[in-house]
């Protein structure tokens, strides 16, 4: 049944995103399927087998060793301000992403990331039928940002068409950064995040190769990435503010939305006698149970799902996390890859801002066609959440 169900699921979210394409005649077929094939078959290895488990193992690992070097500096600045036991959203989550930021702008500055994403970026190009640049940018989104990858790329935005804008926002959306990966690993099982960026980079294509199909000329398919030139403790001095900023931010963000939602939760119980966030979960419950959630689970988990649309990951995943509900280990797999991903409401400004940033013109563009991005970055993350949940052993 949950094959049948699964294959109805990735059906429908390819026909969703047939029936907003730009140009339904241009689609070409044949990388959309190699990449869904390619999907099954690192799903199942990276899920299934003693390899999988392996790498998965030594990139969790590697991040769990990150994580209590970060725990160190923080223990300095802010030892003493818990009990032990006690746990420190801000303090144990956020704060880390200092240090990873820092890490991240050291591996840049020596190129050693900048040569990664290049030829990662070369070999997706033979796959998925698009051109350098686009490859580029998904695998730079997802260890930069969806904000910051578009300042390597600053001098090309003025050249760039709708239409590849479109491909270039929808996989930052898709993505996350990898400055934010140990705060995830500290809210979801680890295995879960690293399968759903390396899902998310190819459903990143998929969706944006159907809903906007276009064909590059060799003359267009040119890829000039901006290298800052800084010294090294200027370079390390501004990644670690910028990691700072980003735990401010990000923290500032959930005292905003979780309030928000505790407000309307209580609205909603006096006016109709039921939760926003239970109405959210009855709402979602048909998308929930499509991507593989069985009925008795969908209503709880379209509830997280939708929060994360509506608000932020960060707020979803701390509900998943202090959730009192008895998930299936299916269910846990199928919710924790939908999370991993910037698609909701928010990003669209902080995407649309970062290119008015560099480029107003194309800025206005890409605020212009925020919904539709939107749009299209949540299909990835269902199309990922699904084909977790076929492949799924327990």
């Amino acid at each position: 049944m949950k094959y049948l169900i699964g294959l109805i699921s990735i059906t429908v979210i390819l026909l969703l995103a047939f029936l907003v394409s730009n140009d339904k005649k241009s689609i070409r077929i044949r990388p959309i399927l190699t990449m869904i094939i390619l999907q099954f078959i690192l799903a199942i290895i990276l899920m299934n087998t003693s390899i999988g488990n392996f790498l998965i193992g030594g990139f969790a690992g590697a991040f769990e060793k990150l994580l209590t070097y970060a725990a160190d500096g923080i223990n300095f600045v802010f030892g003493g301000f818990l009990l032990e036991g006690q746990f420190s959203f801000f303090l144990m989550v956020l704060m880390p992403i200092v240090f990873i930021s820092a890490l991240i702008g050291i591996l840049q500055h020596f190129n050693i990331l900048g040569f990664i994403i290049k030829y990662i970026g070369l070999g997706l190009s033979k796959i998925n039928g698009m051109g350098r640049l686009e490859s580029y940018n998904a695998v730079a989104s997802a260890i930069l940002g969806q904000s910051e990858v578009f300042i390597s790329l600053k001098n090309q935005l003025g050249m760039l068409n709708e239409k590849r804008l479109y491909t270039l926002c929808t996989s930052a959306m898709s993505t996350i950064s990898m400055s934010i990966v140990g705060a995830y690993m500290n809210l979801l099982e680890p295995r879960y995040v690293v399968i759903a960026i390396v899902l998310n980079l190819f459903g990143g294509f998929i969706i944006a190769s159907i809903i906007n199909p276009y064909e590059i000329s060799k003359q267009e398919d040119v890829l000039t990435v901006v290298k800052q030139k800084q010294g090294f403790f200027e370079m390390l001095g501004e990644y670690i503010l910028d990691g700072f900023k980003v735990a401010i931010i990000v923290g500032a963000m959930l005292v905003g939305f979780i309030a928000l939602m505790s407000m309307f939760d209580a609205i909603f119980e006096t006016i109709f006698n039921i939760g926003f966030s239970k109405f959210l979960g009855y709402l979602f419950s048909p998308l929930a149970y499509l991507v593989g959630i069985p009925v008795n689970e969908s209503i709880d988990a379209g509830s997280i799902m939708a929060t994360k649309l509506i608000t932020n990951e960060f707020v979803a995943m701390e509900m998943l996390r202090s959730s009192t509900t008895e998930y299936s280990p299916r269910t846990l797999a199928i919710i924790s890859v939908f999370l991993v991903s910037f698609a909701n409401f928010s990003s669209i400004g902080i995407i649309s801002g970062a290119v008015k940033a560099l480029n107003e013109e194309k800025g206005n563009i890409v605020s212009r066609f925020g919904l539709k991005l939107l749009y299209g970055a949540s299909l990835v993350s269902f199309l990922s959440a699904t084909i977790v949940g076929l492949v799924f052993v327990s």
